[in-house]
């Protein structure tokens, strides 16, 4: 039997949208036990030692067992590279799917099964080059969902070519003399596209991140967060600036910067370098989910009362 809710969306309110959702599994379940890192836990990880992206799978076993998150209702999705390997590592149901293309099947399973807490995870190359019109597109639809990008400034998985984030200088096989192209800036990207949901973290700071990921799971939208993993064997080095372990310095988004003003976030992911983490941007937005689930149900309302063979007989006739 299924659950349906009211959209908690003050904006679907204020448009007077009424549409249902099938409820996201409860977080909590006092009827069972929360998964351990050992149940959830799936291949050993590849990474090379050191790599940031461990950090990051820890986290995320730690978020499935913190939020009582179960089997059944995890879906974990990524595309290639060395950060897509994630849904190997990790017990559920998921996908390692297409190079630049998870956001694409990762809005089929958000759409389909809004039951389910979906979690894609790439690097900056999966997510910005080749997957950068789904990145653009998936964010301005709002499609609901968790996005991480372990952002290395490098191509690692094929050993170090220039990536869209690496710096202007940066030496590798694809640009020996140094990259001539100026990099693009994710935060700024994602919130001129439409993200209602935009944060950045590093793997280094451990609670930091995942804070900011338990915020970003809770969001009702598309929620993006470029985490900062260091590639200890194509770059090292690449991120010391923002580790105080390694002289550099964190500096947290200021408590008092209004994460609903879209300007003073797109101010403040131009901050020079190592800029600034924390939440920079989130709204109340409808998602595509609820607009879709709007116009499902609109239809029904004009077909109500009759089977299935009877609607495809009227769409036929309209046909002729």
């Amino acid at each position: 039997m299924s659950t349906t809710i009211a959209i908690p969306n003050e904006t679907l309110a204020r448009t007077g949208i009424a549409a249902t959702l099938p409820a996201p599994a409860p977080l909590a379940d006092t009827d069972r036990k929360p998964l351990t890192k050992k149940e959830t836990a799936a291949d050993h990880p590849t990474w090379c030692p050191g790599c940031g992206d461990f950090s990051v799978l820890a986290l995320y076993y730690k978020l499935i067992e913190k939020r009582k998150i179960h089997h059944e209702n995890i879906c974990t999705v990524a595309g290639i590279g060395c950060s897509s390997r994630f849904p190997y590592f990790v017990q559920a149901h998921g996908a390692h799917f297409i190079h630049g293309r998870a956001l694409a099947f990762a809005s089929g399973v958000s759409l389909s099964r809004p039951d389910l807490h979906v979690f894609v995870f790439g690097g900056d190359g999966d997510a910005f080059s080749i997957g950068g019109n789904h990145f653009t597109h998936t964010a301005r639809k709002n499609v609901k969902m968790t996005y991480v990008v372990m952002d290395n400034f490098v191509y690692g998985l094929t050993k170090k070519q220039t990536s869209p984030t690496s710096p202007l200088g940066f030496k590798s096989k694809t640009d020996i003399g140094g990259s001539t192209d100026r990099p693009i800036n994710p935060m700024k990207q994602a919130i001129s596209a439409g993200a209602t949901f935009v944060a950045r973290c590093t793997a280094t700071n451990v609670a930091h991140l995942l804070k900011t990921m338990e915020a970003a799971m809770d969001h009702d939208g598309f929620s993006f967060i470029e985490c900062l993993s260091e590639c200890v064997e194509f770059y090292p080095g690449a991120f010391d600036a923002s580790n105080p372990r390694k002289g550099g310095q964190f500096a947290e988004v200021s408590k008092d910067h209004d994460v609903t003003d879209e300007y003073a976030a797109y101010k403040l992911a131009d901050t020079a370098w190592p800029g600034q983490f924390g939440i920079f941007y989130q709204a109340d937005r409808p998602t595509k989910n609820a607009n879709e689930a709007k116009l499902i149900a609109d239809h029904r309302e004009k077909v109500n009362g009759l089977e299935d063979w009877q609607i495809l007989q009227k769409s036929f006739a309209r046909m002729k």
